[in-house]
């Protein structure tokens, strides 16, 4: 369970956003140097008086190496808790290095809005020259959030956002969520300080089983978890009530108990099984999403929508059950063939329109050649528009819809394809067509579905409707759709970067 830290100047504001990211993820709050001051019984200006800068520092040390310790905290350092290597090697050893980043200017105002608080002597001039001692050693940390403006509150969303890590508390369960490197190993432990039980069922799918399952498997029973394993066929085809019945059939002969937990591995569709069979099992169960696809990890990984297809029409079976853990392992995608990758960055391009434009400026081709920090980065900014929208609407009564984009026209896409179209193309072909229907309906200009072909195009994406097929010929079936109210369907119509808008359609 790693710590997650805040680095960085004097006046930063670590402390600040650090109470207010542990607020929101309902993680304890450490200041490192408060931890000082009670263990050695002086205040810090004392200490630098007395000792000198070598003896705080090695006070800082020990600090840090009790921190490892420790469960998980957010922790604000000291400016300069990080410049010893060996003080450096410890924290990033233990946890999350975030690096606070701030214009001079403003470092000096908020320091002579707090006289005193900081063994910092000299005034303007030796901040000014701590600066520019420190300027490569701050910029060294690949983790940085520029603190100069926004709000406290807005300022510590994006550290979430910067860590990969969030708690959801609108669902029916709290969620962690987190997306990151070398996940899986933690599991066990995760599950663990959750109080999950000590008894699982893990769910994987034929692809999924021989990569992950004994990984899976054996982090859990490190912890001290009972373990069990089924393995369901890989695909959307099996998405089915026989499918899930097959899972609860396992429950039944690993004796899951209501208080025990089911964990699944893999894509949306396992999630989605898995999960409606945790939600039916005995009035429901928890249980832990493993989320190893792109496009899982980016949207269906979290929000707890489960369930699972009819033959005429996707996802009219189902329950809202919010996942207690997902772990969104980015390691697991360089198991991925090229068009599985395509899907997922399908749903980082919708959420781009949803919410973040900027998405589409970090947006790879793939992930051949991305460095892990990279891709970890452009994950987690994708799935934070998810946890926005879930946070504000766990049942999608209003903003949650908007997730939907692309979705009314690629469901059908998919189900008169007979599913030969995978989720991440239809939902590439259905935001393109969505768009021509906000240029019918006078909501957007003429040349705007282009513009939402291009990032689709760019990444190999289809972009229009399969040969033979028109947008009048998919009416019957999204005439199906799980969003219909009163006979009409209410689709989420892209109409300008960021401008997405909930359009009852009467088809």
């Amino acid at each position: 369970m790693r710590h997650l830290f805040l680095y960085g100047p004097p006046g930063s504001g670590k402390s600040t956003i650090g109470r207010l990211l542990a607020a929101r993820l309902a993680l304890p709050f450490t200041d490192l140097d408060a931890v000082i001051v009670e263990t050695d019984g002086r205040p810090i200006p004392q200490i630098f008086a007395e000792e000198g800068e070598p003896g705080f520092r090695a006070r800082e040390k020990q600090a840090l190496a009790d921190m490892s310790a420790r469960p998980r905290h957010v922790v604000a350092l000291g400016g300069g808790a990080l410049l010893n290597p060996e003080c450096r090697a410890l924290a990033e050893a233990s946890g999350e290095v975030l690096c606070l980043a701030c214009t001079l200017e403003t470092l000096c105002r908020r320091i002579d809005n707090a006289p005193g608080s900081r063994p910092l002597a000299g005034g303007h001039a030796a901040l000014e020259k701590l600066m520019a001692n420190r300027a490569a050693h701050y910029a060294s940390f690949p983790r940085r959030l520029d603190v100069t403006n926004g709000t406290p509150e807005t300022l510590a969303e994006a550290a979430e956002t910067l860590f990969g890590a969030w708690r959801i508390d609108s669902g029916d369960v709290p969620s962690r969520v987190f997306a990151g490197r070398n996940l899986i190993a933690g599991l066990g432990e995760e599950a663990a300080a959750l109080g999950l039980g000590k008894r699982a069922v893990v769910v994987c799918d034929s692809n999924t089983d021989p990569l992950y399952g004994e990984r899976v498997e054996a982090s859990l029973r490190a912890a001290g978890v009972e373990t069990f394993r089924t393995v369901i066929a890989a695909g959307e085809s099996t998405k089915t009530l026989a499918t899930v019945q097959s899972i609860w059939g396992a429950f039944l002969r690993a004796g899951l108990a209501r208080d025990d937990f089911a964990v699944a591995v893999g894509g949306g569709v396992v999630g989605d099984l898995t999960g409606f069979a945790a939600a039916t099992w005995m009035r429901g169960i928890r249980w832990v999403n493993v989320s190893t696809t792109l496009l899982s990890m980016v949207d269906a990984s979290t929000g707890g929508k489960t369930g699972c297809d009819l033959p005429e029409a996707k996802n009219l079976i189902g329950a809202f059950h919010s996942p207690s853990l997902v772990l969104a392992d980015v390691d697991t995608l360089a198991s991925l063939p090229a068009r599985e990758v395509r899907c997922g960055l399908a749903e980082a391009i919708k959420h781009a329109f949803i919410a973040d434009p900027g998405l589409l400026d970090i947006l790879p081709t793939g992930t051949t050649g991305v460095s892990p920090v990279d891709l970890s980065a452009f994950v987690a900014r994708a799935l934070a528009v998810k946890v926005r929208c879930v946070r504000e609407d766990p049942l999608e009564k209003n903003i949650r819809g908007k997730l939907n984009l692309g979705h009314t026209v690629g469901h059908a896409v998919e189900v008169v394809s007979d599913f030969t179209i995978q989720h991440g193309e239809a939902v590439a072909i259905g935001t393109v067509e969505e768009a021509r229907l906000a240029v019918r309906l006078g909501l957007a200009p003429a040349d705007w579905p282009e513009q939402v072909a291009a990032p689709f195009a760019r990444v190999g994406l289809p972009t229009a409707l399969p040969e033979g097929c028109t947008f009048e010929s998919l009416v019957p079936v999204m005439k199906r759709d799980k969003k219909k109210k009163g006979g009409v369907v209410r689709f989420a119509l892209p109409c300008a970067p960021g401008d997405v808008r909930l359009t009852p359609v009467d088809l």
